[in-house]
């Protein structure tokens, strides 16, 4: 059985599907939702984590990425790896191990489509944002690195990582593309998640209004507002089409 053939892709799409849903099944079973939500737990296990990570701190960077390139091949979005990253590393080293690790998950994924579910893809997908085709083929980089700027104009992580395929977007270009456009907003849940654990460190129990008047919570979402009217203005004058 070739790699290129109907059963083969079959197959492996079969099981790709079977492994998301065992990884998705076993995760939501194995967390309390409720205890997410939690003031407490969580200002309770902060310091564990963070004891964890000073005493153990390399296999903690492996064990996250590892996870983060599985999590983003999987379909998983992005925004509680990134708080998540912010929270345990701080700011710059939480930007860039999340920034690596779902830039190569976020490849692999696009290799994957692209090698087995390219036709139902292309018949999903193409009918909506054929229209872009002729943008990407003038200036592929530039246009990708906007696309992943402004989140893919509201488009969920997932299916931003595989959509290129329809452009037949090069691999350098993918990776640099992801790399670039994807960091600035990136960086803005990163910095929160960095903000959310300065708070709980000066503040025993949970208000509201100190929160959002907290410099480490509002800047970083003035900073998502402005991404967000950055994205409105990218989205309106360079990805206009022709009708």
């Amino acid at each position: 059985m070739s790699i290129s053939s109907k059963n083969f892709k079959i197959i492996i799409g079969a099981v790709y599907l079977i492994v998301l849903f065992v990884v998705l099944f076993f995760l939501f079973s194995a967390i309390d939702l409720k205890n997410l939500n939690s003031y407490e737990f969580i200002r309770s296990n902060k310091d564990i984590i963070l004891e964890f990570k000073n005493n153990n701190l390399i296999l903690l960077v492996i064990s996250f990425s590892i996870f983060s390139i599985i999590w983003v091949l999987l379909l998983g979005f992005a925004g509680p790896l990134l708080i998540f990253a912010g929270f345990v590393f701080g700011k710059w080293w939480g930007i860039l191990i999340s920034l690596i690790a779902t830039t190569i998950g976020a490849t692999l994924l696009y290799l994957l489509a692209g090698l087995f579910f390219k036709e139902i893809i292309k018949e999903k997908l193409e009918p909506k944002f054929a229209k872009f085709k002729y943008l990407f083929s003038k200036h592929e980089l530039i246009y990708f690195i906007m696309f992943r700027f402004i989140g893919g104009g509201g488009i969920p992580y997932g299916i931003q990582n595989v959509l290129p395929v329809l452009f037949n977007i090069s691999k350098k270009n993918y990776i640099f593309g992801t790399l670039i456009g994807s960091g600035p907003p990136m960086f803005i849940s990163v910095a929160l998640g960095d903000g959310i654990k300065n708070f709980i460190n000066e503040n025993e129990k949970l208000s509201l209004l100190g929160l959002i008047t907290s410099e480490d919570i509002y800047l970083p979402i003035l900073g998502f507002l402005i991404v967000i009217i950055l994205a409105f203005f990218i989205k309106k004058f360079f990805f206009k089409t022709k009708s």
